[in-house]
């Protein structure tokens, strides 16, 4: 059978990829990339993915990457899983999609912005950068808190994929002090994500990978800033 290996780093977006194999029940070998090392550009990394990102799954003798074309493997090859909801039409099919894709494509450019500011603008201008990123983000913030005002998932009783891609977006913006509680719903679903036991199972693995960096002195933690 072959090896199933899932390319990621502690505190990146490998974990909605993480999260979404363990949902699945699949075994599988988490391989940390070193980032201040520069394996992430390296030619033996880019073999696996030419953009130089994570997360990388290697599943099935292929190399998948991106979140959301990620997710939408895995659900359709473990249906049984129920990690997206079952779809009758082409339209609804799309509209899942776009759902992950809001996260890809609008939330995680502003989490980026709020949590590592400095890489876009220098440390002289991140305060605007993150308090430009807040300001954008309070409108998606909202509208996932109206939403989950139908119910205690993104899509109503049933637990999904999307759930995880909004936990890692809430936590990583959590850290970086925006004001999260101003959204008491999505808190709660971030704390009820918490308690999942394929989370546990995924933030222990980015323990292990963190544990492995700190061992090696490549640790990274981005510095705080203010707005």
């Amino acid at each position: 059978m072959t090896e199933t290996i899932l390319y990621s780093a502690p505190g990146t977006c490998g974990r909605v990829s993480a999260i979404v194999l363990e949902e699945a029940g699949l075994t599988f070998e988490t391989r940390v990339i070193r980032f201040l090392k520069g394996e992430h550009k390296s030619p033996a990394f880019k073999e696996k993915n030419p953009k130089g990102k994570v997360p990388a799954l290697e599943i099935d003798g292929a190399v998948l990457t991106e979140n959301v074309a990620i997710i939408r493997y895995l659900a359709a090859r473990f249906p049984e899983k129920a990690l997206l909801p079952k779809t009758s039409t082409l339209a609804e099919d799309a509209e899942i999609t776009a759902d992950l894709c809001f996260c890809s494509a609008t939330l995680h450019p502003l989490v980026t912005r709020i949590r590592i500011p400095q890489f876009f603008a220098g440390p002289e201008n991140a305060s605007v950068v993150k308090k430009m990123g807040c300001d954008a983000m309070r409108e998606y913030f909202q509208l996932v808190e109206d939403r989950l005002a139908e119910g205690p998932w993104w899509y109503g009783d049933a637990w999904s994929a999307m759930d995880a891609y909004l936990y890692w977006v809430f936590w990583r913006v959590e850290g970086a002090d925006f004001p999260v509680k101003d959204y008491p719903r999505f808190c709660d679903h971030a704390r009820r994500m918490e308690q999942r036991p394929s989370v546990q199972r995924a933030l222990e693995r980015e323990d292990r990978m963190t544990a492995q960096l700190e061992s090696e002195g490549l640790a990274f933690t981005p510095p705080r800033v203010s707005t």
